[in-house]
């Protein structure tokens, strides 16, 4: 970015007072989490004076708020840029990293702090923590590779797990989900109460066994009358799946869902929603399906909580064999052979057929770019072509690559998720790429409607139903978040 001295010359002292006036506009709207608003005015501010390092860093912090961790990244480096000194700079731009699942570029910060400030005990003691989690992944990876050949599913023996005469709820009939099984679970839940761990596991292996059959790309044929319903991120938020339950039906033969990604992670109910998705997916395997998001990752859970939630409500070897059943979802669906459904967007390439997507190696934590990448990743916008993507992986795509990859695929529109729209969804590059997402009031904080997608096998033409967040038992969003994680990004 060019100074402004490359531009204009000095920074006026009226420029200086204006773009403070607009720093302390923005942080106010930051404090009411409403992050945009907060990042347009930062962004002014920027512009009327952009060698302050505390608008870089503010911006920085609230883009990791909205989970644009390249964004973040960009600003912190560019707080340190002007700022050497800056504290703050480095602890944004070590919590982008971390976001990213580079723990050893965050470590690098923390160090460089610790040597400049050698009496700092903050910076001390968040280099011990940082370093700590570098040692334990390096140690989990030396682990892994030690037993590489060791298959968490089938090293479960759930023969010598016993079911206690205390255990009051809810029981698989032959080693079977049933629908009065899933229906006693969800209320169950609602009453916070946890599943025996012999009936989880044994949902969780029979799912991985079930998806591995399974093709990376997934068709789905409706019925010319029949009803489909596609819905975005859940995100841990329990009570609001609930809601769309009530709201459209429970999924069955005659009411098939598409859950598009994120079920877990933020909302501290993501043990409940995977548990009840999955238990409906052994169910009705072929009238109820779901597509991997990039929270159905290793890197995602362990910051973002949902490794540490099924830690705690039952074990982390569990937690392993969630990793396991997540390799293998599919990274994306397609309705009648004329709707493409993924979790993120779309590519960086022209030329991606979906037969390419339908032979991808999915079995494994994504990659930092290609079509696994990218399905997880991507973003739309609304300028022409493609742009590096303000999450710092996978790309921002516009309404021309959109309008191609349907050309070339025969296809009539793109569903995808991923990001949070106030009213739920958005319409986007003329009707061709929707988004869909329906955590509600996401992480309790951002005050927008959830929504999901009905159509008809006929037509396809998406219909949209809006709601708002429904209460939750006082437990609040990254409550099990990893806590050094939590302490930076606040």
């Amino acid at each position: 970015m060019a100074t402004n001295e490359e531009i204009t010359g000095p920074i006026s002292q009226e420029d200086i007072e204006a773009a403070d006036k607009l720093k302390n506009e923005a942080n106010e709207y930051f404090k009411k989490q409403s992050y945009n608003n907060a990042i347009e005015l930062y962004s002014k501010a920027i512009e009327k004076n952009p060698k302050n390092a505390v608008y870089f860093a503010n911006r920085s912090i609230a883009n990791l708020r909205l989970e644009n961790f390249g964004y973040a990244l960009s600003d912190a480096s560019k707080a340190i840029e002007l700022d050497r000194a800056y504290t703050k700079a480095y602890y944004r731009r070590a919590a982008a990293y971390m976001s990213l699942g580079k723990y050893k570029l965050a470590l690098k910060d923390f160090e460089f702090v610790t040597k400049v400030r050698p009496n700092d005990q903050d910076a001390k003691m968040k280099y011990t923590e940082c370093n700590k989690i570098v040692k334990k992944i390096a140690f989990e990876k030396a682990i892994s590779v030690d037993k590489k050949e060791v298959n968490i599913a089938d090293s479960i023996n759930l023969d010598a797990m016993t079911i206690e005469d205390e255990y009051v709820g809810p029981a698989l009939e032959d080693g079977k989900v049933t629908l009065k099984f899933v229906t006693e679970l969800m209320e169950f839940y609602k009453q916070q109460k946890k599943l025996h761990k012999k009936y989880a596991y044994k949902i969780l292996i029979d799912v991985k066994a079930y998806l591995q059959k399974q093709p990376s790309l997934v068709d789905i044929k409706v019925a010319d009358e029949a009803k489909f319903t596609v819905c975005g991120d859940i995100h841990g938020q329990y009570y609001d799946l609930m809601n769309i339950f009530k709201l459209n039906g429970l999924p069955s033969e005659t009411n098939p869902y598409l859950f598009n990604g994120d079920f877990v992670d933020r909302g501290s109910f993501s043990v409940e929603c995977i548990f009840t998705l999955f238990s409906f997916k052994l169910l009705f395997p072929d009238h109820f399906y779901m597509s991997r998001g990039n929270h159905e990752t290793l890197d995602m859970n362990r910051m973002y909580g949902f490794r540490g939630e099924v830690s705690s409500k039952y074990t982390s070897q569990m937690a392993d064999l969630f990793t396991e059943v997540y390799n293998w979802l599919p990274l994306a669906h397609c309705i009648n052979s004329r709707v493409m459904v993924m979790h993120g967007g779309l590519f960086s390439k022209d030329d991606v057929t979906l037969d390419d997507i339908r032979k991808v190696d999915r079995n494994k934590q994504p990659p930092e770019d290609g079509i696994m990448c990218e399905l997880l990743w991507s973003d739309p916008q609304p300028m022409m072509g493609r742009a590096p993507s303000k999450r710092g992986v996978g790309c921002q795509f516009g309404p021309d690559v959109t309008n191609t990859f349907l050309q070339r695929n025969g296809l009539d529109y793109v569903i995808r998720s991923h990001e949070v729209k106030n009213d739920g969804y958005e319409v986007a590059h003329d009707g061709k790429c929707i988004t869909v997402f329906s955590a509600p009031n996401y992480c309790d904080t951002m005050g927008n409607l959830g929504a999901f997608i009905t159509m008809n096998g006929k037509d396809l033409k998406p219909n949209f139903t809006t709601y708002e967040a429904v209460p939750h038992p006082d437990v609040k969003p990254m409550a099990y978040a990893n806590s050094f994680f939590n302490m930076l990004c606040q």
